[in-house]
């Protein structure tokens, strides 16, 4: 499945005051801008390494940062936009998107390293037997989902941000008729507490702690 499936790394542009403002006061603004611009490339890394049929970085609010210009350069991917709507919404739109052109897609976030190119050859391969494939994230949420087919409905009734994410996407696509498989719980970046596990991180991010 891995020769037909796409990845899209989901990121917002590296604003200071705007992205990762929960690692306070452990990090300013402008360090918290920085490690985020570290996790994105880290994503993108991850993402090439699975040697998928394609990879795509989505932008937000849109693509025009200098940074994502880079990004594009520097890893030879595709820009697209995540545009209105919350992130059920947005994330709807890039899966269905994406099915025009692949017979799978996997969407990441850039705050969950812990994500490799092994965890998503494993979401590809699973795509083989089920519509959708979900990383459990330790918080509540998850780190991944990757679908082969969608359901206008598969996101209603989900709280994003809040510890209910992953059970109120349980019963989101079991209310749309869409099988689906958990992969292994991973852990991802929100809070000072979670900045040990990242310092430990290997190979290192290219990011000077303070």
């Amino acid at each position: 499945m891995a020769a037909d499936t796409c990845v899209v790394v989901y990121a917002k542009a590296p604003v200071p005051g705007q992205v990762k403002t929960r690692l306070a006061p452990a990090l300013d603004a402008e360090s918290a801008a920085l490690l985020h611009a570290a996790l994105v490339e880290r994503a993108l890394e991850n993402a090439q390494a699975a040697e998928m049929a394609g990879v795509v970085l989505c932008c937000a609010p849109d693509a025009s940062h200098a940074f994502f210009e880079t990004c594009a350069e520097d890893f030879a991917v595709e820009l697209a936009e995540q545009g209105e709507g919350d992130l059920g919404a947005r994330m709807l739109r890039t899966l269905q998107h994406t099915l025009e052109e692949f017979a799978g897609v996997i969407i990441i976030g850039a705050d969950a390293p812990a994500v490799t190119a092994k965890h998503l050859r494993e979401a590809a391969n699973a795509l083989t037997d089920v519509d959708v494939v979900l990383s459990p994230a330790e918080d509540g949420g998850y780190v991944l989902i990757g679908a082969r087919r969608t359901h206008p409905a598969m996101f209603d009734g989900v709280e994003w941000g809040s510890e209910k994410v992953l059970e109120q996407q349980r019963r989101a696509l079991l209310a749309c008729g869409l099988g689906w498989k958990e992969l292994d719980t991973l852990w991802d970046v929100d809070r000072p507490e979670d900045l040990p596990r990242l310092k430990a991180l290997r190979p290192p991010l290219a990011f000077f702690w303070p």
